[in-house]
């Protein structure tokens, strides 16, 4: 947490940049960057104001230390404007053309989610385009466009022709109109793109003064633990009994998980149609609630009659762990039909009585089953029964799980932002609100259809007047609070931007919601207890973001391929991977990204599970009952719950930054990241799949999926970007342990970069570690435990005695299993907590032992080595 802010008047001795002469300039058509054309044809009504002419520093709620650091480079950067002959609500304008450049930007390809792209001419941009990198190797530096906020409008780039970078500037709302902008785009530039994603967003952080950056705000706890979802294993049809299943499965096989999160069908929502005062009935699939609305702040029905005790003591109610997935198949079925109907009258079929019979039969069998199994949860009711109100429902059931499995630290839940898919039903609550029907913004022509979008469109979003915004979150917050849950996962959260007409349009609109959700949020969750989903557009990077800190930077974990795709179930894995490399470097500014959950027995669970040991998040998991890969999670996880998580978050190396690693036949994503005492790259084959501009959806590229080579050298990883790990940069020589193949290496930064090929859906992961010289003779290195994927955030401290009489190594290691260390010299003895030990040597320079988990110190064993 960054300290608070310094009083006003200290800021009148800020420091200046360093240089005085601005690095961008706009003079006869051309924007130049250090005196090189950086865009042509630049049309005579676009503009450039220089930062320091724009931002007042002293009008910044930044820190201190922020600002000083902004105005340093304020050389740097700068604004884009323009003017037009008439005010408007959205206007679209050049800023430009460039060709034969290559660039790195990332679009919006649903309303709700972002990927990157790459290319080399204006043109080759995509709708919804949230900042574009360009690649200037003439001057040996990089230049960011990044379309921003100014007033109530809210900005993105689109493609031109002839090269031509176009931005789309729109309020959402006929009533909010502008002619003139001054500050709608900002440009910096940097001869390093990962300090050029951080001096950009900090700029723009200084300017706007609208969110804070993820410097400035405490991570949630779960950040570094070990979760549970229940999506995947449950969809709408969760319930007490299934919650309570599922984490007693993971702890029966000796995996604590430290946090749950329920994910959608535990609220109180029904259909306009429904009885206002009961809950919509027998809902199974993701798509079957997406024009309900929420009727009551409190738990639906299922968790409101849970009775205190229910699962504990020797005659707990036995739940089947099949009961789930037979709802679940069966409502697939009734989907393909529907799907089927729809489809024979499009093709103009007149008689569809036998798909219609077919239909009503198995919406029969859907309710049969629900009947069949009975309730598992309706064991009372205390609004009827005037018992006590603390015995019943999610206050009662949170207090059960916690009772039973001690290790539970949070239990987390999830909504939308307005409340439910369908925002609230009007007259339901106490709150002043009406269903105001959704017009998709001007900006999302050209992105990729959706059913959710299809849905929300249709019903209508019931909307709480932003006046009441506050009392809104409160209301629902405040009562979850009490009943024993500690965060939520906020979802469906750009509905907004489609009912803004009449609220002053989508940034005013926006602002009273995420003020109204970050009071809450400080109120009664702590202030972190959040993952912000569905939430991958600029506008809400820059004004939801005071107080949210962490949120999802890919798009859904598929666990299948909803489209028939050729490559099945593959194809999609490779393309989360991308979404969340790319998202996470300029979202990882603002947030602490969160790479979404996976199920451990998928297919290609394997490879999901290698991206998240480095990814720097959370690892949390959406198994169904009964499919789980204990031993795959357990390369992820302590026994206690924790996870050895890399330092920061992992971002794409430089040679990845301008190519496509999903469908351009040659190139593999690779990844850095930072443990204590060493780095880490990990390639990834992601090559199958990927957007296609012209059909609007991501589709297989079956010919791409194939083995890939590729390239991993130590300087691959940005030693400078982490301060603690700067020194380790500077080393002469490193042992790399590779996970997949467990092989060791020795390396310099002079040696040949080191060759590897990856099948399709694939990874290797490279840990490189320091190497050191104890005494005359001995070099050591400790990797860590090598049964973890992250075998190096497994080290918690080293300790050198570098020369004298008794040269040595003392390490501090959480977890059990496979201790590995390399070591040119057999050491001459060993202790492990105090005991003499016999570690196994090899000539090649392996040094091994074998930990125990014990479990009274928390894991941590004491290694010292004495050569």
């Amino acid at each position: 947490m960054a300290p608070p802010n310094n009083p006003v008047s200290s800021t009148t001795n800020l420091p200046r940049s360093s240089s005085l002469e601005k690095c961008f300039d706009l003079c006869d058509g051309k924007l130049s960057v250090n005196g090189f054309p950086l865009l042509h044809d630049v049309p005579t009504n676009v503009t450039f104001t220089p930062f320091s002419s724009v931002c007042n520093a002293l009008e910044s709620d930044a820190p201190i230390p922020l600002v000083q650091r902004v105005q340093v480079m304020a050389q740097r950067g700068g604004f884009l404007g323009f003017t037009n002959d008439e005010p408007s609500d959205s206007m679209l304008n050049s800023l430009g053309k460039f060709t034969d450049r290559d660039f790195l930007s990332v679009f919006r390809f649903k309303t709700w989610w972002s990927t990157q792209w790459v290319g080399t001419s204006g043109s080759d941009l995509q709708m919804e385009t949230q900042w574009v990198v360009l690649d200037i190797p003439e001057i040996k530096s990089y230049a960011m466009i990044i379309p921003i906020i100014e007033g109530g409008f809210r900005s993105a780039l689109r493609p031109g022709k002839d090269g031509h970078v176009m931005i789309f500037a729109e309020s959402g709302s006929s009533q909010v109109k502008l002619c003139f902008f001054n500050s709608i785009a900002y440009v910096h530039v940097s001869d390093n793109p990962f300090n050029l994603m951080k001096e950009a967003f900090s700029a723009i952080r200084v300017h706007l003064n609208t969110f804070k950056l993820l410097e400035e705000k405490s991570l949630p706890s779960i950040v570094d633990k070990f979760g549970w979802c229940t999506w995947d294993a449950f969809y709408l049809t969760v319930e007490p009994a299934g919650v309570w299943q599922g984490v007693k499965e993971f702890v029966d096989a000796g995996v604590q998980p430290r946090f749950i999160i329920i994910d959608d069908g535990w609220q109180s929502i029904n259909n306009d149609t429904d009885d206002p005062n009961q809950d919509a009935k027998n809902l199974v699939l993701g798509g079957e609630q997406m024009t309900a609305r929420l009727y009551r702040f409190e738990e639906g029905e299922k968790f409101r009659k849970y009775k205190g005790g229910s699962f504990l003591g020797p005659n707990a109610f036995s739940y089947n762990p099949h009961k789930s997935k037979m709802l679940i198949t069966k409502a697939i079925e009734v989907e393909h039909a529907v799907k089927a109907h729809d489809k024979a009258l499009q093709s103009s079929a007149t008689d569809v009585s036998e798909i219609e019979a077919a239909i009503n039969k198995l919406k029969q069998e859907l309710d049969d089953m629900f009947k069949g199994e009975g309730s598992s949860l309706l064991n009372g009711n205390h609004e009827s029964s005037g018992c006590n109100a603390d015995d019943y429902g999610m206050k009662a059931f949170t207090k059960d799980l916690r009772t039973q499995f001690k290790g539970l630290d949070d239990i987390w839940v999830w909504h939308a932002l307005c409340g439910a898919w369908g925002g609230v039903r009007p007259g339901a609550t106490h709150l002043d609100c009406k269903i105001v029907p959704c017009h998709v913004s001007l900006g999302l022509a050209g992105t990729m259809p959706d059913l959710a979008v299809d849905k929300i469109v249709e019903g209508g979003i019931g909307l709480v007047h932003p006046s009441q915004a506050d009392d809104f979150y409160d209301s629902m917050h405040s009562h979850l609070a009490k009943s024993g849950i500690t965060g939520v996962k906020v979802d469906v959260i750009h509905t907004l931007e489609y009912v803004s007409e009449e609220y002053g349009g989508r940034v005013n609109l926006a602002k009273a919601y995420y003020n109204g959700l970050s009071k809450s949020l400080s109120k009664n969750f702590k202030g972190t207890g959040i993952i912000s989903s569905m939430q991958q557009c600029n506008d809400f990077f820059f004004l939801g973001t005071k107080q949210i800190s962490m949120g999802r930077v890919g798009d859904d974990f598929w666990f299948q391929d909803p489209n028939g795709d050729p490559n099945g179930v593959f194809w999609l894995q490779g393309v989360h991977m991308v979404h969340c490399a790319y998202n996470s470097l300029w979202m990882g500014e603002i947030i602490q990204p969160d790479w979404d959950m996976f199920q451990s027995d998928h297919v290609c669970a394997k490879y999901h599970a290698g991206s998240r040991a480095i990814c720097g998040g959370p690892v949390y998991i959406s198994d169904s009952l009964g499919g789980h890969d204990f031993d795959l999670i357990k390369k992820l996880v302590y026994p206690d719950g924790t996870i050895p998580r890399c330092k920061r978050f992992a971002l794409p190396t430089r040679d990845s930054l301008f190519v496509n690693p999903l469908f351009d036949n040659k190139s593999l994503l690779k990844l850095w990241n930072f443990n204590k005492y060493g780095g880490v790259v990990a390639a990834f084959n992601c090559q199958g799949a990927g957007w296609d501009g012209n059909l609007r959806r991501i589709i297989g590229y079956p010919q791409c999926y194939k083995p890939i080579s590729g390239s991993v050298h130590v300087t691959d990883i940005e030693w400078d970007q982490c301060k603690e790990a700067a020194a380790m940069g500077e080393a002469e020589e490193y042992v790399v342990y590779l996970d997949q193949t467990e092989t060791i290496l020795l390396v310099t930064p002079k040696s040949d970069p080191i060759q590897v090929t990856v099948q399709p859906s694939s990874f290797e992961i490279f840990s490189f570690v320091p190497l050191k010289n104890l005494g005359p003779t001995a070099k050591f290195s400790p990797i860590g435990l090598t049964n973890m994927f992250n075998s190096g955030g497994t080290i918690q401290e080293v300790d050198y005695n570098e020369a004298g009489a008794a040269p040595a190594a003392r390490i501090k290691i959480k977890g059990g299993g496979n201790f590995l260390a390399y070591s040119n010299v057999a050491p001459k003895t060993c202790f492990v907590n105090g005991a003499e030990a016999a570690p196994v040597w090899s000539a090649d320079g392996k040094l091994k032992l074998d930990l125990p988990w014990i479990e009274e110190a928390d894991g941590i064993s004491y290694v010292n080595f004495f050569f």
